[in-house]
């Protein structure tokens, strides 16, 4: 299972024309890893690709909620949000960490607009579970919001947070990526950060199923807050029959092209049955 690599065909970097880009870990707290993320980004608008770019930001919220004194709690891998800590994750993730991103990207030619869940009800969100708190699950989102700023030329940068009822809620990011992708029908989807591999002990894995990857999470070699976010991977899959799905390193020269084009650069995800031929199609 880790040695096996993926059968993704290369000509996924040729063919695909709308990429979801999840952007999280060490990428966000160094300026040379986001300015490398931008240059990428840049340069796949230049062969023609349109991108939607998600942050999360999760070390950065910990570092203000720990500097205000609230309690760290988390259940399942998955922050325990409650109305001060959402406050706290409104001014990191709809301040800081995307007005530095968008602002990277901007100086790479990129016009980025920075924006989040909230805006213009881009995300409408259920709670997802009472025991988390102010912790949103996306069930519907507007794509037309995304559509009409592609269509002009705009990259949308979003932090993951929304509103209901007159609170806010957080959204883990890698748990809105599948409805974002979904919603926009993405050929590819990455999810890049400081990890570039899921790891069988200490061997990568180069593709994963729903099955195996259940087995890896019973048997304890995927836990934490690694649980999370490969079923985010796997409901991206789910939800893109056709699709690459990769999580991959970010920490590259030019890590959206290394991860479309190199099938060892990253875990591919595939829903159970998927067979590399059948991941050949991309939409139209």
């Amino acid at each position: 299972m880790g040695s096996r690599m993926s059968s993704t065909p290369e000509s996924v970097w040729h063919t695909a024309r709308r990429l979801v880009v999840k952007v999280g870990g060490a990428i966000l707290d160094s300026q040379d890893a986001r300015e490398a993320f931008a240059a990428s980004v840049s340069a796949a608008q230049a062969r023609g690709q349109s991108v939607v770019v998600i942050h999360g930001g999760g070390a950065q919220v910990s570092r203000l909620t720990d500097a205000l004194g609230l309690p760290a709690k988390r259940v399942r891998g998955l922050r325990v949000t409650d109305e001060p800590t959402a406050l706290a994750a409104v001014q990191v993730l709809r301040g800081q960490v995307n007005a530095e991103l968008t602002a990277a990207l901007v100086a790479q030619g990129v016009t980025a607009l920075g924006l989040s869940g909230i805006d213009a009800g881009l995300f409408e969100v259920r709670q997802l579970d009472p025991e988390l708190g102010q912790v949103g699950e996306v069930v519907r989102v507007n794509a037309k919001v995304l559509k009409v700023l592609l269509s002009h030329g705009f990259t949308p940068v979003i932090a993951t947070m929304a509103a209901k009822g007159g609170a806010f809620y957080n959204v883990n990011a890698d748990a809105a990526v599948a409805p974002v992708a979904a919603a926009m029908q993405a050929d590819a989807v990455l999810f890049l950060s400081d990890v570039s591999h899921v790891l069988d002990g200490k061997e990568p894995i180069f593709e994963l199923s729903p099955p195996s990857a259940r087995g890896l999470m019973d048997s304890g070699v995927i836990q934490g807050g690694m649980i999370p976010k490969v079923e985010a991977a796997l409901d991206a899959a789910r939800a893109l029959t056709g699709s690459l799905v990769r999580m991959a390193s970010g920490l590259t020269e030019d890590p959206i092209s290394n991860a479309l084009s190199d099938p060892s650069h990253g875990t591919t995800f595939i829903d159970a049955g998927i067979t590399g031929a059948d991941m050949e199609t991309t939409h139209a």
